[in-house]
């Protein structure tokens, strides 16, 4: 009993020293205190931080204001801007619009009850273009005139379905009933026109005239020049000349004057004339000239007849 006593008691010693030499070897020396440096900042930096964001506050302050005023000047919604509202196929605007560049569109249509105006200092050009964006019309309405550029400007009635006015490189159309002039000089034409009536309007005299070349009117079936309650005029400085081909002149009248006619001279002295008397026979030259001649009981012309040696 003693023996196994004194061998508990030495290895609870040996347990003991292993305890202690165990806790001193894990024992570490711990190094000296290390300085503390504070997190955050401190000073002017915080200063200008704050007044940083007390600037971003303010300007996104303003920002907001500066939106709202300008959401309610322009009258901003859902539908548009103001008197311009945005449909799904079109542009609707109540007013009037000024455009600083140029526009596109495909139609301008105005209201039912208004009238579509386009105004521009300078002038008003409206652009017609192909797929290819090259030009194929213009028309151009500008302080000097309206200038129309296209291969054929037509005019048509109100339901369009009419052709009124037509004008290509070729010619140039009307197929209204009636094209009058109101100018006080009455209408220049250059070449030639074509038309199955030229009429004056009423209680005015019509008047046809060439200043300085030749008047011609040629027709087909023939050309008729009519007064029906007035007095037709034709007028020559030079010759007036009557030319049927194949048929014959025809002057049907109640009375039928040929003023002027020169008088026909004796055959024996030409520089005598006959003496005067009230009735006259008409006598013709073999070139067409006609002259008078004393009527008696037998012809005169031959005896008058030197005065066709003169023509």
């Amino acid at each position: 009993m003693e023996q196994s006593a004194t061998l508990n008691i030495e290895n609870l010693k040996i347990t003991q020293e292993q305890f202690i030499l165990a806790s001193q070897s894990l024992h570490l020396q711990r190094p000296g205190c290390e300085a503390v440096y504070p997190v955050g900042l401190y000073g002017w930096r915080k200063r200008c931080l704050y007044f940083f964001l007390l600037l971003l506050l303010v300007t996104m302050i303003v920002n907001l204001a500066l939106t709202v005023w300008i959401i309610k000047v322009m009258n901003f919604s859902t539908d548009g801007m103001g008197n311009l509202q945005l449909n799904q196929d079109s542009l609707h605007l109540e007013g009037v619009g000024e455009f600083q560049m140029p526009l596109y569109v495909s139609e301008i249509q105005s209201r039912r009850d208004s009238l579509l105006v386009l105004r521009s200092e300078k002038n008003v050009t409206l652009n017609a273009r192909n797929h290819q964006g090259q030009l194929t019309g213009q028309l151009t309405v500008g302080p000097e005139g309206v200038e129309a550029q296209c291969q054929r400007l037509e005019v048509r009635s109100r339901d369009g379905g009419r052709l009124l006015f037509s004008a290509d490189e070729e010619e140039v159309t009307m197929t209204t009933e009636k094209f009058t002039v109101t100018g006080s000089e009455g209408a220049v034409f250059g070449h030639s026109v074509e038309t199955p009536l030229i009429q004056a309007p009423t209680s005015e005299d019509l008047r046809l005239e060439s200043p300085t070349r030749t008047l011609t009117m040629e027709a087909p079936r023939g050309v008729e020049v009519s007064a029906a309650t007035g007095t037709l005029k034709i007028s020559s400085r030079k010759d007036l000349q009557l030319e049927a081909t194949e048929g014959e002149i025809l002057l049907d009248a109640d009375s039928i004057r040929l003023e002027n006619l020169p008088l026909g001279l004796y055959a024996a002295s030409a520089g005598e004339p006959f003496r005067k008397q009230a009735v006259y026979e008409v006598c013709v030259c073999p070139s067409g000239k006609t002259y008078l001649s004393p009527a008696e009981s037998v012809s005169t012309c031959q005896a008058m007849s030197s005065i066709c040696l003169w023509s």
